[in-house]
């Protein structure tokens, strides 16, 4: 896996309890030699929470990368006539910026990002990081899987008794789906975390949901 010299585009999305690994895999694959430009939404630019405030995380970024970033749509925009990024990554990728992606709507930098680097039929790679995932998510999320130069992130339940409807892609594998994604191929399994169910009765509904699901929207 050599992503060296690669121009990596970093989208970041809202989902602020991801941060810190995010930060940690940005830091990952600059030591890899990859030259990562960060992509900033407006909710990463503007909102304060409880993991840190926006400026903090972004200076850090910033700093990691040694770029600015981009911030605007018009920063965006210009990604898709220059062709300058080998791959793109949303990640974290929300659920209301997975919405919008299927949708083709680009109010923020990043979803712009994405529709100007996908111009190009240059892959893009999704870390989904949703509480919905199997609830109003789960139609979305089918649709940017079956598109066309877009690759996903291994995910999975992270809390199936408290959240049940809730998947985060797993972050650890971010470099490998990005080597992946260059070759045209998706990292597999795609939906992990599960080797065998413990009580069918609980998890009979998602077994169906998941066998659906790929018989509908990955039927080739």
């Amino acid at each position: 896996m050599d992503l060296s010299n690669r121009n990596i585009g970093y989208g970041i999305t809202g989902s602020f309890c991801t941060f810190a690994k995010t930060r940690k895999e940005i830091q990952r694959l600059t030591e890899m030699g990859a030259h990562v430009i960060p992509i900033f939404s407006y909710q990463t630019q503007n909102c304060d929470t409880r993991f840190g405030t926006a400026k903090e995380f972004m200076e850090e970024v910033c700093d990691i990368t040694g770029n600015p970033g981009i911030r605007t749509l018009q920063e965006a925009e210009p990604i898709g006539p220059k062709g300058y990024l080998d791959v793109m990554v949303i990640a974290p990728c929300t659920g209301n910026s997975a919405a919008k992606l299927a949708n083709a709507i680009t109010d923020t930098p990043v979803l712009m990002a994405a529709k100007a680097h996908m111009r190009n039929g240059k892959p893009l790679v999704i870390a989904i990081s949703t509480n919905d995932a199997l609830g109003a998510s789960f139609k979305n999320i089918g649709m940017l899987m079956n598109t066309k130069h877009i690759y996903f992130v291994p995910f999975a339940q992270d809390n199936y008794e408290k959240k049940p409807n809730s998947m985060v892609a797993k972050m650890e594998l971010l470099p490998e789906t990005i080597s992946a994604a260059l070759e045209g191929k998706q990292l597999q399994p795609v939906v992990t975390g599960i080797k065998k169910a413990p009580d069918r009765s609980v998890w009979g509904g998602f077994y169906i949901i998941r066998e659906w699901y790929y018989a509908f929207f990955c039927a080739s």
